[in-house]
């Protein structure tokens, strides 16, 4: 860190470059939570749905709590909150399963599945709206250098490569 001739410190290039990243995430927060709102739903609400539709195809009988903290990078109590408020809008299930009925796994519900339907095709638009402040070539290095910090925070991360630790965290496909 630098100082002005006030005496003031100035960002360095690091720190300014995460708050920009941190506004901007703030940002897209703002942006979307209108839209889930129009469905009765949050933006963390959406993020488990989408897991569990995802899941729905090569997990049928549903996905732990704790797999979708990990899915989500967010705490399992978190999730578990969420998960409830779900449960009491119809959205999703948990159910035992026969081999330990001490797991529970969480399912969407056939309401559920037809919500996410129906905000999937207007969900594509909004982030196309979003991302449009790019041309394709901004898109690929954003994409490029998203990726690029994705893999060097996931080292960072307890449980990352390289790291000790009970769980690797923030995988990507």
């Amino acid at each position: 860190m630098t100082t002005t001739a006030t005496s003031r410190p100035t960002s360095s290039r690091p720190e300014a470059l995460f708050r920009s990243l941190l506004r901007t995430m703030g940002l897209v927060r703002h942006v979307m939570e209108p839209f889930f709102a129009r469905f009765g739903i949050s933006g963390p609400q959406w993020g488990i749905l989408r897991v569990l539709q995802r899941a729905g195809r090569d997990q049928p009988g549903g996905v732990r709590v704790t797999d979708l903290s990990d899915r989500l990078l967010v705490r399992p109590p978190s999730v578990t909150g969420l998960v409830d408020r779900l449960e009491r809008m119809g959205l999703v299930q948990r159910a035992t399963t026969q081999r330990d009925r001490r797991v529970r796994r969480v399912r969407l519900t056939p309401e559920g599945r037809k919500l996410v339907t129906r905000i999937r095709a207007g969900h594509r638009r909004r982030v196309a709206q979003i991302i449009a402040g790019l041309d394709d070539r901004q898109q690929q290095s954003l994409g490029e250098l998203l990726g690029r910090l994705h893999d060097h925070m996931a080292g960072l991360a307890p449980g990352g490569p390289g790291n000790s630790g009970s769980k690797t965290v923030g995988k990507r496909k």
